[in-house]
């Protein structure tokens, strides 16, 4: 596979916080940290299960309020690449609250939606800040799923800020 065929169908953000590299890699690897920042706007995260090392599993639960009352979405998958402070990389697929994989087009998916992506987060101290690089191969960056990165990202600096502030 080449370089170019790899961010063809994946959504790539890069931002820079102003925060240590080992804060933010807490972010993304303790469970009540990430449970706080992760989802678009108005979700929630009642379940975060994550064993992060490599072959650990993760278990996620979203859950946004609908008009016809609150909808659950579960997330599974497996982690492949564990660097700390440097790089962390996983799988992630629709599941049932046990982490049983669902068909994509069972949980209203369009046509064509990966059964598994994969979420690469690449991190790099500059000067005391953190550069990181986050890479969701599966999902278009003109995606639902590329903006609701972009406003979990976005909660994720409003995180960041308040523990740099307490």
């Amino acid at each position: 596979m080449t370089e170019s065929s790899d961010v063809q169908d994946a959504m790539v953000i890069e931002r820079t916080f102003d925060a240590p590299v080992d804060l933010v890699w807490q972010m993304w690897t303790d469970p009540d940290h990430f449970a706080a920042w992760y989802g678009p706007e108005g979700a929630t995260i009642p379940v975060a299960k994550m064993d992060v090392r490599v072959g650990g599993t993760r278990l996620v639960t979203m859950e946004v309020q609908t008009p016809g009352g609150p909808m659950q979405m579960w997330f599974t998958g497996e982690y492949r690449e564990v660097v700390e402070n440097r790089r962390l990389v996983y799988t992630e697929s629709m599941s049932d609250e046990n982490g049983n994989v669902s068909s994509p087009s069972d949980m209203g998916m369009p046509e064509g939606h990966p059964m598994t992506t994969e979420v690469r987060v690449d991190l790099e101290d500059v000067g005391g800040r953190t550069k990181m690089v986050l890479t969701h191969s599966g999902i278009p960056a003109d995606s639902p799923g590329a903006a609701g990165w972009t406003m979990a990202l976005d909660k994720l600096v409003d995180q960041l800020d308040a523990l740099a502030g307490s």
